[in-house]
């Protein structure tokens, strides 16, 4: 046997399936998230106002309700709106708070559940309560922890329904603060966000975040509320969105307005437990999401590893030529759409996030086949 000759063989299938995985990163960034990087509002002559119900579910929530409850109740939307809030057999001072705001803004509603639902995990029974009593075809959902970025979050948001639209999706945020995990969080999210966002654009919705999402009363009364999600733990926000989201009924809102943020994990342990309920849905994902999602990834984690061992037993030159196309090409992406999601002082990082994802997978792979916990909060 010829080692040399088996060795110049294998190192050129190194390299073919390196150019492989570059190419299919390439064909994501310039099919997929270009779409965020370069989207465009349309220009309407008049913006309609809606009626619009906002929905927020909370469980021991006091300190952030008189954090952020504030921020929603003061937004500025001239048309009628309701702001509901879920207290779910709360034991703490929620529903003092949520009494003594009640007596500022009369819109504001309050749901006091006494009991706990048999059967139904996670927050959809609290939520399926909250949109069943909502006035307005038009619901608005956030969360307890999550605060508008600006007083026209409700404006921005409820402007995307256009004739045919039946569901919006936001991006969600978290607050920028010092240290390298806040950075690793927001990172992620922006990642998971451009995701999201970008085939919600090219017509292929899969998910949204409860932090940060509307749809029509009647898409949920009409799909049976949660009914067909009800055994599973989470899966509310992104689980419902891909039953019922099409690319002719739903729209997506990129504007700085139009932002929530949050409060990120203040250690990597609890960011692990978030993720980790988090992931554990996207096993129930359509064929074509599932397949889209996972070469994503799969060509993600492999391109380092792969990209060093062409360096090493192929051709340096070449190997770098390949690398920095796909870096250029990111490099471009990641700096307009972080500009458009106000996420634009990680780009300095972007090659160092990009390098992390490959521990990332390594760290959250087990989440695909792990059954979260059965508590929302």
């Amino acid at each position: 046997m010829n080692w040399t000759l088996l060795k110049d063989h294998l190192s050129e299938i190194v390299f073919y399936i390196f150019c492989l995985l570059a190419l299919i990163q390439l064909f994501y960034y310039s099919f997929f998230y270009s779409r965020v990087a370069f989207y465009k509002q349309k220009s309407r002559q008049q913006s309609q106002q809606h009626p619009v119900s906002v929905i927020i579910c909370a469980r021991d929530e006091d300190e952030n309700i008189a954090r952020n409850l504030p921020g929603v109740l003061v937004q500025k939307y001239a048309t009628t709106h309701e702001v509901i809030v879920v207290n779910d057999n709360s034991v703490d001072d929620s529903k003092y708070i949520l009494e003594e705001l009640q007596k500022t803004f009369k819109f504001l509603q309050i749901v006091d559940l006494k009991q706990e639902a048999k059967l139904i995990s996670g927050k959809k029974y609290p939520l399926s309560i909250g949109i069943k009593e909502a006035k307005h075809e038009i619901v608005l959902l956030t969360d307890a922890d999550c605060v508008p970025a600006t007083e026209f979050w409700i404006q921005k948001m409820q402007d995307a329904y256009v004739n045919g639209t039946e569901i919006v999706i936001g991006y969600g945020a978290y607050y920028k603060k010092p240290g390298l995990l806040n950075k690793l969080i927001r990172f992620e999210t922006f990642h998971s966000a451009l995701q999201y966002l970008s085939f919600a654009l090219a017509g292929n919705p899969y998910m949204g975040v409860g932090r940060n999402l509307s749809y029509k009363k009647d898409v949920f009364l009409r799909n049976k509320g949660f009914s067909s999600i009800n055994h599973i733990p989470g899966g509310d926000d992104d689980l419902f969105i891909n039953k019922v989201a099409s690319k002719h009924n739903t729209r997506v809102v990129i504007d700085k307005d139009a932002i929530t943020l949050s409060q990120p994990k203040g250690s990597f342990s609890q960011w692990l437990r978030q993720k980790t309920r988090h992931y554990s849905t996207a096993r129930y994902y359509k064929k074509t999401n599932k397949f889209l999602l996972a070469a994503y990834s799969i060509s993600q984690f492999l391109f380092y590893p792969l990209f060093i061992l062409a360096i090493l037993f192929y051709d340096l030159r070449l190997s770098l030529a390949v690398f920095g196309a796909r870096l250029l090409l990111q490099g471009l992406v990641f700096f307009r759409a972080m500009k458009k999601l106000d996420e634009a002082d990680l780009w300095p990082f972007f090659v160092f996030f990009d390098i992390w994802m490959f521990f990332y997978y390594i760290i959250f792979a087990p989440s695909l086949w792990k059954r979260p916990r059965v508590s929302w909060n």
